[in-house]
C-alpha cells in the first residue's frame, strides 16, 4: 500500500516508496510543501520513486549521491535559481529536467528552455497531467538512448548508449539540447535539417520553443567544435533552410 505522505519540515527531505523497489526515480526540488505533497502522492500512486528536497542545496547534494531519471524543478526556490541550479546539474549530467514556476512569461520559458529543461510547466497545475508529461517525457528519452546504426566519419564516433559525441578522438562536454541536435545531423548527414525538424528531434513540446533556440544550440556546438579544430566547421547553414552536417571533412576556412 502507498501511504500519503503529510507535509513535513521540508528541509529533511522524504522519500514515498513501496516496500519493494518501485519504477522510475524522480526528484522533486520544491520549496512549498503543499504542491511538494500533491506530487509526491500522485507521482507514488502511478507507480514512480519519488524523493522531495525543499532546498537547491539539498537537492544537488542527493542528485550526486543518487541516479535518478527525471528532475521535477522549482524555478523560484529560496536558496538558489532553479535556472542557476539546472545549469549547474548540466556541467555533468542530461538527466530530464522539468521546471515547476509560477511565472508565466515566455521570456522565462524561453530562458528554461535553452539552458537545458525538457519540461516548463506553469503553477497552478493538475498532478495528473504532470504524471502524464513525465511519462512522456521518460519514454522520449528511453528511446532516444537506443543504440543506433551512425555512418563512419572521419571527425565524428556517437555513442548512442552513453550518449556522447567525439571529434577529432576528444570528447565533447555538451549541454543535453547540443547533444540531441548534433545526434540529429549525424543520423543524416549531408541532408538539410529545417530548424523545426531539429526541434522536433530535440524537444518534448516543440511548439513551445522557438526558431532562434535552435541557432542558439548550434552556435554552442560550433563554438566547443572549433576549440578542437579552429580550421574545420562541419556544420552547414543553409540560409531560409536550416543546417546540415559534413562528417568527412567539414568546411575549411582560409
Amino acid at each position: 500500500m502507498i501511504a500519503r505522505v503529510p507535509p513535513i519540515a521540508p528541509q529533511s527531505g522524504l522519500a514515498v516508496q513501496d516496500e519493494q523497489p518501485m519504477g522510475d526515480r524522480i526528484l522533486i526540488i520544491e520549496d512549498e510543501p503543499a504542491i511538494a505533497d500533491a506530487l509526491l502522492y500522485a507521482l507514488a500512486t502511478e507507480g514512480f520513486d519519488t524523493h522531495w528536497c525543499a532546498l537547491a542545496g539539498d537537492g544537488m547534494a542527493w542528485l550526486q549521491q543518487q541516479p535518478v531519471d527525471l528532475i521535477m524543478l522549482d524555478v523560484g526556490l529560496p536558496d538558489e535559481s532553479g535556472f542557476e541550479l539546472c545549469r549547474r546539474i548540466r556541467q555533468f549530467s542530461n538527466v530530464p529536467v522539468m521546471f515547476l514556476t509560477a511565472r508565466k512569461e515566455e521570456v522565462d520559458r524561453i530562458v528554461g528552455l535553452e539552458i537545458g529543461a525538457d519540461d516548463y510547466v506553469v503553477k497552478p497545475f493538475s498532478p495528473r497531467e504532470i504524471s502524464a508529461r513525465v511519462r512522456a517525457i521518460l519514454r522520449r528519452t528511453r528511446a532516444q538512448s537506443q543504440p543506433e546504426h551512425e555512418p563512419d566519419s572521419a571527425l565524428f564516433e556517437h555513442d548512442a548508449e552513453r550518449r556522447r559525441i567525439r571529434y577529432q578522438q576528444q570528447w565533447l562536454e555538451l549541454t543535453r539540447y547540443e547533444y540531441l541536435i548534433l545526434s540529429a545531423l549525424l543520423r543524416h548527414p549531408e541532408h538539410v535539417l529545417s530548424r523545426e525538424q531539429l526541434m522536433d528531434a530535440a524537444w518534448e513540446d516543440p511548439g513551445a520553443s522557438l526558431d532562434r533556440v535552435v541557432d542558439t544550440h548550434i552556435k554552442g556546438i560550433r563554438v566547443k567544435l572549433k576549440k578542437i579544430r579552429p580550421d574545420l566547421d562541419p556544420i552547414i547553414t543553409h540560409r531560409g533552410l536550416g543546417y546540415s552536417l559534413d562528417p568527412q571533412a567539414g568546411r575549411q576556412h582560409p
